[in-house]
């Protein structure tokens, strides 16, 4: 399923499987989650690309662009009994400008309209968390570095019945 876009100015177009597209991706994800794991593991390139191949291989990806500019990722996969979101990362220099919680709710209401539950997991110490705490999502589970989280469907009303 694309991911329609987002008025005024944020589209979501499909990375495809060319190098470029791939090494965009992994670009976006170590300037956004570096911070967060080399203070623990340190970065190791090799790794996190590997890491980063792996995902890329299974899961669809898809640009986040405001304008011309691709500035992050997301990646929204419809399972059977749940929409596996992740791979959510913006450049770092754009956080705090609300376009985050935009783009999640943006989300959120095409899950809704799906009737399926979001399923994501974040870092431990990644502040992120608080965002998706605060649009509905809880606990589901906890490793020694991921929190599993999942929001439910919310039913969309769709009038009287006819």
């Amino acid at each position: 399923m694309d991911i329609p876009d987002l008025a005024p100015d944020f589209s979501f177009p499909r990375l495809s499987t060319r190098p470029a597209d791939r090494e965009f991706a992994f670009e976006i994800k170590r300037a956004a989650m570096a911070p967060h794991i080399a203070p623990r593991w340190g970065w190791d390139d090799i790794y996190q690309r590997e890491v980063h191949r792996r995902h890329y291989s299974v899961k669809p990806f898809f640009a986040i662009a405001k304008g011309e500019r691709r500035i992050g990722t997301l990646s929204w996969w419809i399972l059977p009994d749940h929409i596996r979101f992740g791979e959510f990362y913006l450049l770092p220099e754009l956080h705090g400008r609300g376009w985050g919680t935009a783009i999640l709710l943006h989300v959120l209401m095409l899950a809704d309209s799906a009737e399926r539950p979001v399923r994501c997991e974040y870092l431990r110490w990644n502040p992120v968390g608080s965002l998706y705490r605060r649009h509905g999502f809880e606990e589901i589970a906890r490793s020694e570095s991921h929190i599993f989280l999942e929001r439910p469907a919310r039913k969309i009303w769709r009038g009287p019945p006819t």
